[in-house]
């Protein structure tokens, strides 16, 4: 049914938790802010950070970017790769390929960042394209960097596509290009959360997802 699958990376293909907690924590220190539990922060996987350092904390836009800058200093080089591949994952793409399938990643995650982290997990090269965030932190809504992919890749009919992800942006990016979509329950988003974006299916596991494909 689907010729292209694009795929989301936290949450969907690697667990980042401890990597993007640590590295918000870090912001907030440096803001002043003693951080709340790893727990607490985990809310910041998936949704674009300058959006979420507002939405939790309240920030002014411009002292978000600021905390993304911060967050950075420590994501760069260390919270990076704390991180770990979901078990199934390289099996599933290798899977999907081997059935004709083209792979896309399509992240909100700057896109030099999803790129080194793709080739740490020896993931690059089973991708086609990589589309994600700019550094700028301007195309970070899921909804354009999908339309980004498509255009990138030449994809004039969306019906051919299949989005991958574990949060409502995921869902509501690829309903927003007229996509279907999957939402995946091993990640950190809730079936409710998932249900309610309005998800064409729901996978509880990695080898699940192959079934909609």
């Amino acid at each position: 049914m689907y010729d292209w699958i694009f795929f989301d990376l936290d949450g969907t293909l690697t667990d980042p938790g401890e990597g993007i907690t640590n590295s918000v924590a870090y912001a907030l220190k440096r803001e002043g802010i003693e951080p709340p539990t790893r727990q607490e922060l985990y809310r910041f996987i998936g949704p674009p950070l300058v959006e979420s350092f507002m939405k939790f904390y309240g920030f002014s836009e411009e002292r978000a970017h600021r905390a993304v800058e911060e967050y950075r200093e420590y994501f760069r080089d260390q919270g990076i790769f704390e991180n770990r591949v979901y078990d199934g994952v390289p099996a599933l793409l290798a899977s999907l390929r081997e059935k004709g399938k083209k792979l896309v990643l399509a992240t909100s995650k700057p896109e030099p960042f999803a790129i080194r982290i793709l080739e740490h997990f020896d993931l690059d090269g089973a991708f086609t394209f990589v589309a994600g965030a700019l550094m700028d932190e301007t195309r970070t809504a899921k909804s354009d960097v999908i339309a980004y992919a498509l255009k990138s890749c030449g994809i004039s009919d969306p019906r051919r596509v299949l989005m991958v992800g574990d949060r409502l942006h995921d869902i509501k990016g690829a309903k927003a290009c007229g996509l279907d979509s999957v939402g995946v329950l091993f990640g950190y988003g809730s079936r409710e959360e998932l249900t309610k974006a309005g998800a064409t299916y729901l996978a509880k596991t990695v080898q699940e997802i192959e079934r909609f494909v």
